[in-house]
């Protein structure tokens, strides 16, 4: 059982790994109310109704904190406002209507890294044709998609908390009729 709960979930959390590799050579569309830009620093804070398309990637929240490395790399923060997720889209390869999708009240971004982390009211979900596939839920959710780690924790620090809240991992069933000659 435990073997098949690990395999669940890193179907999920690989999710990330499946991505549309293409998004991170196209550029960023950002839509936004307020820019302010250091260049010195190369920093962009954008806050009111925050759209960033990059491909099929599409990151929505209140506030977003933009950087980029000289090498070109970008790492985002965003964040929403009190009573609010910040959200994310995006498709996935390996099929025509395959998405993962998520939410919190933080997402922080590092593409060089290829790490991302999601911090209180964390959810993910893996979609296949509009239907839910799989879905995690807890106070933090992390992804490194080049080691293809995932590591959920019952607290938004990151760190697991005696006392602290629970995670929740849902998997949909893949097959749609009975195993033959068995029971269920």
């Amino acid at each position: 059982m435990k073997k098949i709960l690990a395999a669940a979930f890193l179907t999920l959390a690989a999710a990330g790994a499946y991505a549309e590799r293409a998004d991170s050579l196209k550029q960023a569309v950002i839509n936004f109310d307020t820019l302010d830009v250091d260049e010195v620093t190369q920093t962009r804070i954008l806050t009111g109704n925050v759209v960033l398309t990059r491909g099929t990637l599409i990151l929505k929240s209140d506030r977003a904190l933009v950087k980029e490395t000289p090498e070109g790399y970008m790492s985002v923060t965003l964040t929403a406002n009190n009573g609010k997720l910040a959200t994310f889209r995006q498709k996935r390869d390996g099929g025509p209507d395959l998405w993962v999708e998520g939410q919190a009240q933080r997402i922080e971004y590092d593409e060089r890294a290829e790490l991302v982390k999601l911090f209180s009211a964390a959810e993910v979900r893996e979609l296949e044709g509009g239907r839910l596939t799989n879905e995690i839920k807890g106070p933090f959710i992390s992804y490194d998609n080049r080691r293809e780690v995932a590591q959920v924790r019952n607290d938004a620090s990151g760190k697991t908390q005696v006392g602290g809240g629970r995670g929740t991992l849902i998997i949909a069933p893949r097959r749609t009729t009975p195993a033959e000659g068995g029971k269920q």
